[in-house]
């Protein structure tokens, strides 16, 4: 007499269907993934404008200060430099002469003045805004009063200047033409807009809001973890069968 069947369980059925879905997870995360960080920009985006720096200890140190509130003494190199970047820690450092005495040497001290050395780089054809060519750098030698500004010095040896909203210095020398701290798409660069550092007029303002580019690290995160989910419920679902 044969031994009666046991009763099949309709569990692996079951278990082999969740083993095809979990399977299919890792897959599906990884595409949404993939769909989500192609829709980010192919480029990061930067800004034209001109930064300002201090010259300390024989090289430049990106100014805490914009040049409306900077009071330099007898002595102190300032630079700029037209450039687009993302912020201080990219910003492109002036290029050419940076020394007091080679650009202040020939000037004599005054009563009641200081010399104020300053270095002005125009930047590279590849940051020009379109139609412009950027001069040669120039430098100068400005004879401002004892509690005068940097943004004096400036005037004093470099005009004509341009200003925009928020007084943020938007030509030296003339240049640019047009434009002013604008936003810059496919330049390779991202981060926030100008501001501390960045060469603003009289008043000292200079403003802009950050932005970016490219997946972000929740995004990256979120899909490993879903991809680790389903790989889990892969080995939880060959467990059941």
């Amino acid at each position: 007499m044969r031994a009666p069947h046991a009763p099949r369980t309709p569990a692996r059925p079951a278990a082999r269907a969740a083993a095809r879905a979990a399977r299919a997870l890792p897959a599906a995360a990884l595409a949404a993934a993939l769909a989500v960080a192609g829709a980010a920009p192919a480029h990061a985006q930067g800004y034209r404008y001109w930064s300002f720096w201090e010259r300390e200890g024989g090289a430049w140190t990106y100014a805490t200060q914009g040049p409306g509130t900077l009071r330099p003494g007898d002595g102190d190199v300032l630079g700029f430099r037209f450039a687009v970047s993302e912020d201080s820690a990219e910003a492109d450092q002036p290029r050419g002469e940076a020394s007091f005495e080679a650009i202040c040497g020939g000037t004599g001290a005054e009563p009641g003045a200081k010399r104020i050395a300053l270095s002005v780089d125009f930047g590279e054809a590849a940051d020009a805004p379109s139609g412009e060519t950027p001069p040669e750098g120039r430098t100068a030698c400005a004879v401002v009063p004892e509690d005068g500004t940097a943004a004096e010095a400036l005037a004093a040896g470099l005009k004509p200047l341009r200003y925009g909203s928020g007084a943020l210095l938007c030509a030296i020398a003339g240049y640019p033409r047009t434009g002013c701290g604008e936003q810059v798409s496919g330049s390779g660069r991202s981060g926030g807009a100008p501001s501390a550092g960045t060469a603003a007029g009289p008043s000292g303002d200079a403003s802009g809001a950050d932005s970016g580019g490219g997946p972000s690290v929740g995004l990256l995160v979120g899909a490993g973890a879903v991809a680790v989910l389903g790989a889990a419920a892969v080995r939880q679902a060959r467990r059941r069968s």
